[in-house]
């Protein structure tokens, strides 16, 4: 080997070790960064807010499964679209009063108060489209069925059966059925992976079905969805249910 060789290659491999020790430099400081992100555990992050979500949905699995099964949907993929909301539900369910906007609601409509209730959070806005909707997808076989607007000689009448339904969850499940039926036939999410169906539809239940299907798919990896009334750091609400989710079959494979 010439003097000449051996001198280039010693200056590669001087190269080669000083790149690396770059790059690992670059890395360990943040200066470098691949799109790769620390994983958020929000069991620990939610705490007991998480907790008491879990009990309520143990507690309550034994009549929501069959229910789902009767009308062909997924239990973990329906419960992982709702429980970012059940997780919010018990950290403000104590902190505030919604008597008024109730009232405001009935008398004037959604315009003046649109506000979430019940354990899935739903909103009298969310419950009147999904009424609206629902007798295009539910057949006699589901057991499902709403009133619409049309059945009430006066419309608070109406809002009242709204108010009374989503206080209740198990007719909010109901609801939650129509709405991924609805979503099914719309957005045709039937057809997609059961990961990709949770993403998509968690970030529709949250940010509106009425939207296009371009615009939901480019809020799913937004942080908006917060658990406190004063709001400090924010989170995507489809990765909150997929956190669930993922835990959830990972429970039952083991």
């Amino acid at each position: 080997m010439t003097f000449a060789l051996c001198a280039f290659l010693n200056l590669l491999f001087n190269k080669i070790i000083n790149l690396r020790t770059l790059l690992f430099f670059l890395l360990f400081t943040g200066f470098l960064n691949f799109g790769w992100s620390q994983s958020i555990n929000y069991e620990d992050l939610f705490g007991d807010d998480w907790k008491k979500a879990m009990t309520f949905e143990k507690e309550n699995r034994n009549w929501i499964e069959p229910l789902l099964a009767k009308n062909h949907i997924s239990y973990p993929l329906a419960i992982s679209i709702i429980f970012p909301e059940l997780v919010r539900y018990s950290a403000l369910r104590d902190k505030m009063e919604i008597t008024l906007l109730k009232t405001l609601y009935v008398n004037l409509g959604e315009e003046y108060a649109d506000f979430s209730i019940g354990q899935f959070q739903m909103k009298p806005s969310f419950a009147e489209m999904i009424r609206e909707k629902a007798p295009a997808v539910l057949g006699h076989r589901s057991g499902i069925s709403f009133q619409k607007k049309s059945d009430f000689d006066d419309i608070k009448d109406f809002r009242k059966t709204i108010v009374n339904d989503l206080e209740d969850p198990a007719t909010q499940i109901n609801y939650l059925i129509a709405f991924i039926k609805i979503c099914d036939r719309n957005y045709r999410t039937g057809l997609e992976d059961e990961v990709s169906r949770v993403k998509f539809l968690a970030t529709a239940y949250n940010f509106g079905f009425d939207k296009s299907a371009a615009e939901i798919e480019n809020m799913i990896d937004k942080k908006f969805f917060s658990t406190r009334l004063i709001k400090t750091e924010n989170y995507s609400y489809a990765e909150v249910s997929l956190f669930w989710y993922k835990q959830f079959v990972s429970d039952i494979c083991n």
